[in-house]
């Protein structure tokens, strides 16, 4: 495993953590978890070198954050991060074009929650805090500023993010300006290739943290799907890889394949694609089966892809506007 350092915190953190989204189980995520696998799917990790993950209240209403307080007191020895979020209050993913930060993150909900993870933890401290979702107009308000400074102060939490919403990689770029943003969490993949036209640059000049996420854009870049792939009725991939997304997604799969040397999976190229820029801290996919921890893990490797390969991956970016059905 090869690491990373965390933007200004200054951590030093696996270049590839874990996603507990999809092991968290729980309404409106992923359907098919394994409470009884999921265990062994952290050891496994943490025994491969990984030492960054990232969860959040809502991943199975807390079930995710007591699985990681259970992975950090099966494994005391080793330094491992953990990440998690408040969730927006009016459980709006992402936030209505009129909602207020008093719909969304009033500093009472945000100590709450905090409070609530911290026992789901098992912990008297997060190592990272992230807001689930933002929206960049309330970037002056100063009650959001203060409950993050006075959390820090108190010790209750080191460091602070955004999950900056879907294909929106700029819509945080005035909070940073409050110089209180230590991390941004941003979707980042082959086909979403849009933060580096801005955000990136800012990360680097700023020394803020980057977590890449959801990088098989939900399955799309696993090289499972077909266009006959059906999901639950209670898997939120049912929505997503609906009509609208489902063909442009495969044919797009598709293509990308033809591109790749022998002995190249997709998701291989995929994380290597995201490791190949200097300003990604983590990229965090979900992992909910051991083989899924041995590959993806298995990438950071230090090899990284050809130039050429490289320019051709490039071909294959798709920049997409956030729609009813994305989420």
């Amino acid at each position: 495993m090869h690491y990373r350092t965390m933007g200004r915190l200054g951590w030093q953190i696996s270049e590839i953590g874990y996603g507990m989204w999809g092991i968290g189980g729980g309404p409106g995520g992923f359907t098919g978890w394994d409470y009884d696998v999921a265990p062994d799917c952290l050891d496994l990790a943490v025994e491969e070198g990984c030492t960054f993950f990232d969860t959040a209240w809502v991943y199975g209403r807390g079930v995710s954050e007591r699985m990681l307080g259970d992975l950090l007191r099966r494994h005391p020895d080793r330094r491992l991060y953990t990440a998690t979020k408040v969730p927006p209050k009016n459980r709006e993913w992402p936030p209505g074009p009129e909602d207020t930060l008093d719909d969304v993150f009033p500093p009472d909900h945000v100590r709450e929650y905090v409070h609530r993870s911290l026992e789901n933890l098992g912990t008297d401290r997060i190592d990272l805090l992230q807001f689930h979702v933002w929206e960049d107009r309330w970037s002056a308000d100063e009650r959001w500023q203060r409950v993050v400074s006075d959390l820090k102060d108190e010790g209750v939490v080191e460091g602070f993010g955004i999950s900056v919403n879907r294909w929106e990689p700029t819509n945080c770029l005035r909070a940073l300006d409050t110089g209180l943003v230590d991390v941004v969490q941003v979707i980042y993949n082959l086909f979403d290739q849009a933060p580096e036209d801005e955000l990136f640059e800012r990360a680097l000049r700023d020394d803020i943290g980057i977590i890449a996420r959801v990088p098989f854009d939900e399955g799309g870049l696993t090289g499972t799907l077909t266009r006959d792939t059906t999901f639950p009725e209670d898997d939120w991939r049912a929505v997503y890889f609906g009509p609208e997304n489902l063909e442009p997604t495969v044919t797009r799969a598709e293509a990308l394949r033809k591109v790749l040397p022998d002995g190249m999976t997709l998701p291989e190229a995929s994380l290597r694609f995201i490791l190949h820029h200097p300003a990604v801290s983590t990229v965090i996919p979900g992992m909910r089966r051991p083989a899924h921890v041995r590959a993806n893990l298995a990438v950071s490797d230090g090899v990284p892809l050809a130039p050429e390969l490289l320019a051709e991956l490039r071909e294959h970016r798709w920049d997409r506007r956030p729609t009813a059905w994305s989420m």
